[in-house]
């Protein structure tokens, strides 16, 4: 009987454990699903919810970093010789990017919004001030003696002015100039002639305290996956710029946020405005900045290849078939003719021949690769740090709640100007001939 016994109970504490072991085991493969279906409901662009208002003011601070390519002998360049050029940066700018004007439409399936940015310099972050020199293409010249080559009344208008003034190829700007506008005395004297000209030229010119158009977006509230992706911008579902449908078409989010629940094996796609374009990155490694781990999602080489290498890309050749190398996105078409071509930093994943032409360019993966870190941002301060892994006592927030913001300023730092000129100009004057060298 007692040996009967023991066996019934030996019997029953195996089945209590096993039914506990199923139970667990059952929670074990349940449990991440149900957080997962947690994190989707909640990750929706819906007023209370965290994700509203991590998307309508970014918690983590936004940093704009320039650097700026010195031209150190530029009488040498009009003689045929390879261009010298020294980088000089950067210069920090904080960014504040809210959505602004936002509107829930379609019963809460999308919501309207401007996405304004206003950029304040960081002096203790910067290599110097804004106040700095920089020698550089004469960019209004260039774009003008292009826009008016046929038109005989503006060209010899153009000529007759660079003689006049002593005004060449090549000019020296302050750093705030070259960024956010200068009245430029050529596009003045056309302004006589083509009142619809602007008198005043700068790389980010009416880019301060702004906005790049109103955007329609999907809340996720109908499929997660759809958070934050652009449905249309300035009241398009596409582009008309470039040359292919592929290529017009607008895909993904801003950078600023993408769908919940990320994983290695998924392709990012963005649309940058600043670039004129959809882009796609996928998984690359981990990475951990500042304590807080992260997946780094790259642009694969395939995304600025040209045609030879990726078929798909022969929309962005402008005008039809008039194709540049890998590496380089000639985006004339949508900034009204100035003849300005885009590469990342130092000609990075661009065909070599462009980086050679040109000395002091020393492209590197470290320094010159576009990356976006999914939590956190490429540029983070130790503020934000701190408290984004307050947050992340939550298990996985890289899985959960992918929020953060893409590193605009490896991407916008990137731009380069590789611009050729086969037009007669006037000699340089005394002060191009000189270098310019900042130390």
């Amino acid at each position: 009987m007692v040996l009967k016994s023991c066996c019934v109970y030996s019997v029953g504490v195996v089945s209590v454990l096993m039914l506990i072991l199923g139970i667990s085991l059952v929670l074990t493969s349940v449990f991440p699903h149900l957080v997962q279906s947690m994190v989707k409901k909640q990750v929706v662009l819906k007023n209370g919810t965290d994700a509203f208002e991590a998307w309508k003011d970014p918690p983590a601070h936004i940093y704009m970093q320039f650097y700026f390519f010195n031209l150190t002998n530029p009488q040498e360049v009009l003689d045929g010789e390879r261009p010298a050029v020294v980088e000089i940066g950067p210069y920090t700018y904080r960014e504040y990017r809210p959505m602004e004007q936002i509107d829930f439409q379609d019963n809460g399936t999308k919501v309207t919004a401007v996405n304004s940015k206003t950029y304040i310099f960081q002096h203790n972050m910067s290599r110097g001030p804004e106040s700095d020199l920089i020698r550089t293409v004469n960019i209004p010249a260039m774009t003008v003696m292009e826009r008016f080559k046929d038109n005989s009344l503006e060209a010899n208008l153009i000529s007759a002015y660079m003689r006049g003034t002593g005004e060449g190829l090549f000019t020296t700007r302050t750093v705030g100039e070259l960024l956010w506008g200068y009245e430029d005395g050529l596009l003045k004297a056309l302004k006589v002639l083509r009142p619809d000209l602007d008198d005043v030229f700068g790389l980010f010119y009416k880019n301060n305290a702004s906005n790049d158009g109103e955007y329609v977006f999907f809340t996720g509230q109908q499929n997660s996956r759809d958070f934050s992706r652009v449905d249309t911008w300035k009241g398009e579902s596409s582009l008309n710029w470039w040359t292919s449908d592929e290529c017009n078409m607008i895909n993904g989010t801003i950078g600023t946020s993408f769908h919940p629940v990320i994983t290695k094996n998924d392709m990012l796609y963005i649309f940058s405005s600043d670039l004129c374009r959809s882009l796609y990155t996928v998984y690359e490694e981990d990475v951990t900045v500042k304590g807080i781990t992260g997946y780094r999602f790259v642009p694969p080489s395939s995304v600025f290849a040209n045609l030879t290498v990726n078929p798909d890309n022969a929309g962005f050749c402008v005008p039809a078939g008039n194709c540049l190398g890998s590496g380089l996105l000639n985006v004339s078409v949508c900034k009204e003719g100035a003849p300005i071509i885009m590469s990342s930093p130092h000609f990075y994943q661009a065909d070599e021949k462009f980086a050679q032409d040109i000395f002091g360019m020393t492209p590197n993966k470290e320094e010159h690769q576009t990356a976006i870190d999914i939590n956190p941002s490429a540029t983070i301060d130790d503020a934000a740090a701190k408290k984004l892994k307050g947050i992340g006592v939550q298990q996985n927030v890289v899985e959960n709640i992918p929020f953060m913001l893409i590193g605009l300023a490896i991407i916008v730092g990137g731009i380069f100007m590789l611009l050729v000129c086969q037009q007669k100009v006037p000699e340089s004057t005394t002060a191009e001939r000189q270098p310019l060298l900042s130390s």
